[in-house]
């Protein structure tokens, strides 16, 4: 049999004489043992015993020198520890059976054969004995070291069966297809299609968190192209399916938005690992369907679709169970924000312009700016050099701006209150309306935001406005 080198760690042999001590036989098994196959790094160990592993995990706790705490989850029958920066997970073999109408299985006691059968794929299917009469030796009963040569996902078992009884495996088999660039063999991908609507009966929560682990994979475009492919993206995700297709009037065709969002996504995932960036740039289109128009001059429009798609975003963060805090807020600004660089790029473009981008984009304008270079697809390489060529010149311009009049999340130096107190108003519509002409003013470049000029500006409005000054401040207390 073909023997592993195990990682240079005490964990692995303290293990072994736990074990041994034990009388049970003990495996490193999953995908710890598909990551070292493929030279991945990984700190999270899965033990198999054929016994009561949470009794394992107690035994092998006592023999480390810093007797770390059993975390035991009884309703699982697993038990986890913590050594150094690696996290250690116990179980006891077993064998799962399944209802229809629920991915949980009945759990009872098996055999490493029956352990390795419950496996997802075979690439997951395989271990490492931590037994004294064959210590390291690989344990591969369906072949997986030979798909992971072959690049390819395959399930253990027959694979309507594996995924009819937990359907998470479908997005599970996309996931793992889209992280290590594998194929998904050709059967196994057919089960996916004949059972895709099984994935009803999994919670959202389960489905969105393989969906982000997808998003966040190397070229993540792979694995929306299998999730259409096979259908599942329709049941999860329908209105980003909504965006496939081009339509054509008198012979004039739109650019098919799905694959134009896929592009969009590569290109931000090849200079940012922010899962919510690459949020932005699944959503930044997704109103065009609801906006598409024909104009027999102007041929196909889509206006309005930047603030119809910002709209939007709270719906789906709720719908697909989604954070609704600030990464919503952040997917929401950039999606409404998308299409205002792009129109900096002409040479007319006002210093006021830029302001106003700077002030309503804040802290989130570098980000901004990856997803507009990201936006810029075309399969004429000149243009779309072209249009980078002219974003250098844009950034140019927001960073000179930005130095000379420190904008980003500027507030006005005259307060709400301020304004109350010189007028002895309450909070009103009126003490809004003063405000935002004073942030008009200072973005368009009429008044600096210092204080004795704003202070002029806002004394002259309040005038207009039939304001009477109660209170004198000549400093912003």
């Amino acid at each position: 049999m073909e023997k592993v080198q195990l990682p240079e760690h005490p964990i692995f042999n303290v293990v072994a004489e736990a074990a041994d001590e034990l009388g049970v036989d003990a495996y490193v098994i999953g995908g710890f043992v598909r990551d070292l196959v493929l030279k991945r790094p990984s700190k999270d160990i899965d033990v198999v015993c054929v016994g009561d592993g949470i009794v394992l995990a107690t035994q092998v706790a006592q023999r480390l020198p810093h007797k770390p705490k059993v975390s035991i989850f009884k309703n699982f029958g697993t038990a986890m520890l913590r050594s150094g920066e690696w996290e250690v997970e116990f179980v006891g073999a077993r064998r799962e059976s399944y209802r229809e109408h629920s991915r949980k299985p009945e759990v009872e006691q098996g055999t490493l054969d029956d352990d390795l059968k419950r496996r997802d794929f075979t690439i997951n299917a395989l271990g490492i004995s931590l037994n004294k009469a064959d210590y390291g030796e690989l344990i591969d009963a369906f072949d997986g070291v030979k798909d992971m040569r072959r690049k390819v996902i395959r399930t253990p078992l027959e694979p309507g069966i594996t995924f009819s009884d937990d359907p998470l495996r479908m997005m599970r088999a996309i996931r793992f297809a889209s992280q290590l660039t594998f194929d998904i063999d050709p059967d196994t991908f057919d089960a996916i299609v004949d059972n895709k609507e099984r994935i009803k009966i999994v919670s959202q929560e389960r489905v969105t968190d393989e969906l982000n682990k997808i998003i966040l994979s190397p070229v993540p475009s792979y694995g929306f192209k299998l999730l259409f492919t096979s259908g599942l993206l329709h049941l999860i995700f329908p209105k980003m399916v909504e965006l496939q297709g081009v339509e054509t009037i008198n012979g004039n065709s739109h650019k098919d938005n799905f694959y134009h969002t896929l592009q969009v996504l590569d290109n931000v995932a090849q200079v940012s690992d922010d899962l919510w960036l690459r949020w932005s740039a699944i959503l930044h289109d997704i109103a065009k369907p609801d906006t598409k128009r024909y104009h027999p001059k102007a041929g196909w429009t889509f206006h309005g679709h930047e603030d119809r798609g910002a709209r939007m975003v709270p719906r789906l963060f709720r719908d697909l169970k989604l954070p609704l805090n600030e990464h919503m807020k952040f997917v929401e600004k950039l999606v409404r924000l998308h299409l205002r660089p792009i129109a900096l790029v002409k040479e007319t473009v006002t210093d006021s312009a830029i302001r106003r981008l700077l002030f309503e984009a804040g802290d989130d304008i570098d980000a901004l700016m990856k997803l507009c270079r990201a936006d810029i697809t075309s399969k004429n390489d000149n243009k779309v050099k072209r249009y980078l060529q002219n974003f250098d010149k844009v950034e140019k311009r927001l960073v000179e701006v930005e130095e000379s009049d420190k904008l980003r999340n500027f507030q006005p130096v005259i307060t709400g209150e301020i304004i109350m107190e010189t007028f002895g108003l309450k909070p009103s519509k009126m003490v809004g309306e003063l405000k935002e002409a004073l942030t008009e003013a200072i973005l368009e470049g009429k008044v600096k935001n210092e204080f004795d000029e704003a202070y002029a500006f806002l004394m002259e409005r309040g005038k207009e406005m039939g304001l009477r000054q109660i209170h004198s401040s000549n400093t912003n207390n």
